[in-house]
């Protein structure tokens, strides 16, 4: 967060940043918490970067699709632009369910007409140095690489932003 922070002041942004990830959290925590944090931060965009957990649990990609789908649509009716993330399963959970989990992704943010960033973790979940030992978690030197593995598609929304 503070990277990202830091390097939105540097390119020049002067937008603030409200981080209200809770770690472990899934899709339907979310949805029930998203409605106040709205309310209470009046964002202009959203960016979702959740499902991760709910994969990892085996939560079935309907109530996963669905709960996306829910949060984008309270974030547009309080008139922020949402960046959906990416999110990717470890390949011990199978070919099947991996490709139709990553597939969600695409299908909700093309319906919902969102942009969709890529992995967060792309290029860094495959290098043991810059993931904890559980193989799933970053570690603090993977922060670079997941600034910038958003940035682009960050950049091209706040440069959507009325």
């Amino acid at each position: 967060m503070e990277l990202l922070r830091a390097r939105l002041r540097t390119e020049g942004y002067r937008h603030d940043l409200v981080n209200a990830s809770i770690s472990g959290e899934t899709t339907s925590g979310g949805r029930v918490r998203l409605p106040a944090l709205l309310e209470r931060h009046r964002p202009a965009l959203v960016l979702i970067e959740l499902g991760g957990n709910d994969g990892l649990r085996g939560v079935a990609l309907s109530e996963l699709r669905d709960n996306l789908r829910a949060m984008i649509a309270m974030a547009q009716q309080h008139n922020a632009r949402v960046l959906l993330v990416q999110m990717e399963l470890p390949p011990n959970y199978g070919a099947s369910y991996t490709d139709r989990f990553r597939a969600v992704y695409r299908e909700v943010s093309r319906d919902a007409g969102i942009a969709l960033a890529p992995f967060l973790l792309d290029g860094i979940a495959l290098r043991p140095e810059l993931m904890q030992p559980d193989g799933i978690h970053p570690r603090s030197a993977a922060a670079p690489g997941m600034v910038a593995n958003i940035w682009p598609t960050l950049v091209a929304e706040l440069a959507r932003l009325k």
